[in-house]
């Protein structure tokens, strides 16, 4: 009977996976690695630079997915929790086949999975097709695949099997109906999530305070030296890292001190790649080697032209749009270089010069606007700027911002009025839980920070005693102890 019941199983996992995956040895965490580079490929930040929102959704659920995969590697990790995670998908050969759900005009869909596997092996496979990415690749990486096909398997009818409760009562298998159900129905809670990570957050914290100390000792040295404005980071990388980037920076300060100088007054931004950025920050790539960064600093007198000659551009656009402000808003903006952002307005400048909207001067002074390659049409957006795509018809243009003009001027208005309860309430909760930081992720907007900050406030929550606070759309307890909660948390029991 038992082997009856052993052969039953195993017709349906082949129901489910490949038939190889019977046979397979286990990954490695290298092959696991190297099995998922195509959903890296698929869902890697970089390449969602025009998409800051969906940027950092995919940043901070690939954050997620790596401590999942480390644990399962660790002693003991059949008593994993289930994790919940939404990844944006971009179209690629392997996913853009037809039947599947559609992409968005931007090229992007949403994809959310919970992960309950309890090996490397079908954790891989399950976010492949999760996905609707190819798990064919990864039959090459295991030594031990037999070719060849259960001689005794037998197709299995469409109607996938359920089995009564009692089959599993007296096999001692795990029920996978059992565990999806209750996945489905549970809801994490705030106060919950709090009694089940609050102390490794404070172990994390309390062990990254020596460093946190050292960065800012750093960063203070470094900028004092060079006559800094600031130096910021444009990623969540770990304190060490950072004080390793500072590191770097302060070795190549002593052998070109002079050179370095040409940053005095600068923002130095450490990035995926080097160069100035559209708002005239210094950007140093971390891949680079010392001899480009010192590049980069010779060539700063060449670039501060440059960041002139694109002011004075912004300023003629100005005047041909009636007085309106062309701004460049790094939360909502893809990261642009100097010159890319440059020839962005030249191309937008020309279409303009070549077909004149007759704007009244200064009708618009006191409004504010984006440039921007990737939409089709103008837009406005809720915190009152207008989205305008370079190539966009400039009579439709003309129309569609004098219908526009005072929600545009509606929208500013609220949005300084909400940025005012919004510190206020930020001051209020760090007041009252003594928090060592709080902050928010930019994609949190405001009237989802007054929300989140609100509800907060009408709690008791003595687990946040001291710790560092960031709101973003999930949780999670980051490598340095910062704990990151959902702006719209629930709380009270789980829901069932």
């Amino acid at each position: 009977m038992f082997c009856h019941l052993r052969l039953v199983r195993r017709l349906c996992l082949e129901k489910i996976f490949p038939h190889w995956f019977l046979y397979s040895r286990a990954l490695s965490g290298a092959e696991a690695v190297n099995a998922l580079r195509p959903f890296y490929f698929a869902v890697h930040p970089d390449f969602f630079g025009q998409h800051p929102r969906e940027r950092e959704v995919n940043e901070n659920s690939l954050k997620r997915l790596s401590v999942y995969l480390e644990n399962l590697q660790k002693p003991g990790s059949k008593s994993l929790k289930p994790t919940q995670l939404t990844f944006y998908v971009r179209e690629t050969e392997q996913n853009s086949s037809e039947g599947q759900e559609p992409f968005s005009t931007s090229g992007f869909r949403a994809v959310k999975f919970t992960l309950h596997t309890r090996d490397l092996l079908s954790t891989v496979l399950y976010i492949l097709n999760s996905c609707s990415l190819s798990v064919e690749h990864i039959q090459s990486l295991n030594t031990n695949v037999c070719s060849q096909p259960l001689k005794e398997a037998k197709r299995m009818p469409d109607r996938p099997i359920k089995w009564d409760k009692s089959y599993y009562y007296f096999t001692g298998f795990k029920d996978p109906h059992e565990d999806l159900e209750q996945v489905s129905r549970m809801e994490t809670t705030l106060t919950s999530w709090l009694d089940n990570n609050g102390k490794s957050a404070v172990r994390k914290l309390k062990n990254s305070l020596p460093l946190r100390k050292e960065l800012d000792r750093l960063k203070d040295d470094l900028s004092n030296q060079l006559q800094l404005s600031d130096i910021r980071w444009q990623r969540g990388w770990g304190i060490a890292h950072r004080c390793s980037q500072l590191h770097s920076l302060g070795r190549l300060a002593q052998q070109n001190l002079e050179t370095l100088k040409n940053a005095k007054g600068c923002t130095i931004i450490f990035t995926d790649r080097s160069g100035m950025s559209a708002v005239g920050h210094v950007m140093l790539g971390t891949m680079d080697v010392h001899h480009h960064w010192t590049k980069l600093f010779e060539r700063l007198p060449s670039y501060f032209d440059l960041r002139r000659r694109l002011m004075l551009l912004e300023d003629q656009i100005s005047y041909l749009l009636g007085g309106i402000q062309v701004v460049y808003i790094e939360e909502l903006q893809p990261v642009l270089t100097l010159e890319e952002y440059y020839s962005l307005l030249d191309v937008f400048y020309n279409r303009l010069l070549k077909n004149r909207i007759p704007f009244h001067p200064r009708s618009l002074r006191g409004l504010k606007m984006i440039l921007n390659s990737d939409r089709y049409a103008p837009s406005l957006h809720e915190l009152g700027h207008f989205n305008i795509p370079s190539l966009c018809d400039p009579t439709k243009l003309q129309w569609f911002i004098l219908t526009k003009a005072q929600q545009a001027r509606d929208n500013m208005k609220r949005k300084e009025e909400l940025k005012v309860i919004e510190n206020e309430l930020i001051e209020a909760s760090t007041k009252k839980f003594s928090l060592g930081k709080f902050y928010k992720e930019p994609s949190v907007s405001s009237i989802q920070m007054v929300d989140c900050c609100k509800r907060l406030l009408e709690q008791s929550l003595p687990y946040l005693r001291g710790m560092h606070l960031c709101i973003s759309h999930f949780y999670s307890v980051m490598q340095d102890g910062d704990v990151c909660i959902p702006w719209n948390w629930k709380d009270g029991e789980a829901v069932k």
